[in-house]
């Protein structure tokens, strides 16, 4: 029973980091830090979902490398985008340049 309210406030986490991830969509900065509260909810369930079934951890472990590989590219974009352009506004960006 523990273990349910413990998902479902994950779930609800996930949830949250969608609406954010939705409705901040100027920024790429606030997409960012929305997309790393998804991932990191989802680490969490896949986490409690493997150990309720006593399951191994590595798949835990890989997917934390891919997410660690995914926002430090994230970040290098982020920084290129404010040395170029001076902001991380995306209707600032002129793709004709």
């Amino acid at each position: 029973m523990v273990y349910m309210y413990n998902i479902l406030g994950f779930i609800f986490m996930f949830f949250m980091g969608m609406f954010v991830f939705s409705s901040k969509r100027k920024h790429l900065l606030l997409m960012l830090l929305s997309l790393e509260f998804i991932i990191l909810s989802l680490y969490i369930l896949v986490f409690i979902y493997l150990s309720l079934y006593d399951y191994e951890y590595y798949f835990s472990m890989l997917y934390l490398t891919f997410c660690v590989c995914e926002s430090v590219l994230g970040l290098s974009i982020l920084v290129s985008l404010i040395r170029t352009h001076g902001n991380d506004f995306f209707f600032s960006l002129n793709l004709l340049c």
